[in-house]
């Protein structure tokens, strides 16, 4: 299959009309992005945007051989003027599937959060799913879950999505995950790109046609990450981003438990609401066997606390005890 992007953006479109941000005032050029609407092999239109018959035409394609419409998001939106020749849009309802002349077939996938998300096999086979902005699939199980060539969805402000795909196998390492409906939220360049490269995904730009199930070269998800920061500057937030497109993360709280002391108590309250509820969670500061097994992603929060640990263990604060054998000591269970 191939799939032309006309847009990539938000309904809204990026930048937003008036909008002062800095995101918005910087978003030119190939970073500028209309709402997100996808051309499939020139005849099945997912998501009638203003202006797609020009988008179309400046990706080199015509509209003229559409044979359905159909529409994802929560609600219609305003009305579009329907390009001539084009099919009036529709909608397909959860769980039912469409089969097109052209040797497509279109499967509505519930969400979580309205819209219809659609799944598209096309006459050669490959599938991809697109998702509408701001949802995820909702009830998927493993046992039914289809694999996808490509998947289009709402990465930065839905990663959770992407973490319900991985964990029932609909997206694997190959997959070629999208990012669509980018609103002003990251910054367009280099930490866009970073953000998504965390994920396992990418963005094109307006205009950009894929072929669904061709090689690309996946972004490299990180394998060790070290986030520094001073205290409370949000060092665990933005380890916990670039791990949230992920389901089964082991999150190895280090600093143990304080008892009377309240504001730590709520502190780490605050950090287990925080954490997706698929996310496991060990307390401790024996680190070494975590690190030397095959497993899920670790997220080690934090390096400070398990040092201060280890020091405290080896009586580094007291200067007779640290010079004997505390030093050493200290030496060998850093080294682990």
């Amino acid at each position: 299959m191939e799939v032309t992007l006309l847009g990539t953006g938000t309904p809204a479109g990026l930048p937003r009309p008036d909008c002062p941000c800095a995101v918005c005032a910087t978003a030119l050029g190939p970073d500028a992005r209309a709402a997100t609407a996808l051309l499939v092999d020139g005849a099945l239109l997912l998501d009638l945007t203003p202006g797609a018959a020009f988008a179309a035409a400046r990706a080199g394609h015509s509209l003229g051989g559409v044979r359905q419409v159909l529409l994802s998001h929560p609600h219609d939106g305003p009305a579009v003027e329907v390009p001539a020749g084009v099919p009036q849009p529709g909608r397909v309802p959860d769980g039912r599937e469409l089969a097109l002349l052209t040797g497509h077939r279109v499967r509505a996938v519930a969400m979580d959060a309205g819209g219809t998300g659609y799944a598209v096999t096309g006459p050669d086979g490959q599938r991809l799913l697109y998702l509408p902005p701001g949802g995820a699939p909702a009830g998927l199980e493993e046992a039914t879950a289809e694999s996808y060539q490509m998947v289009l969805a709402d990465v930065v402000g839905r990663p959770d999505a992407l973490a319900r795909l991985r964990a029932v196998g609909s997206v694997d390492p190959t997959t070629d995950v999208v990012a669509v409906h980018l609103d002003h939220d990251v910054p367009q360049g280099a930490e866009l790109r970073r953000r998504l490269a965390a994920a396992g995904a990418r963005a094109v730009p307006d205009g950009t046609t894929l072929m669904v199930g061709a090689y690309e070269e996946v972004p490299d998800v990180p394998r060790r990450t070290l986030v520094l920061g001073g205290a409370r500057s949000g060092k665990s937030v933005e380890a916990e981003r670039r791990l949230e497109a992920f389901p089964d993360v082991l999150y190895v709280a280090t600093g143990g438990t304080r008892g009377g002391d309240t504001e730590w108590a709520a502190r780490v309250a605050v950090h287990r609401e925080r954490r997706p509820g698929s996310w496991r969670t060990a307390e401790t500061t024996d680190l070494l066997p975590l690190l030397a097994e095959d497993g899920p992603p670790l997220l080690i929060d934090c390096l400070s606390l398990w040092l201060t640990d280890v020091m405290d263990s080896v009586g580094a604060w007291d200067d007779a005890e640290w010079a004997g054998a505390g030093r050493r000591r200290c030496g060998s269970g850093c080294g682990s």
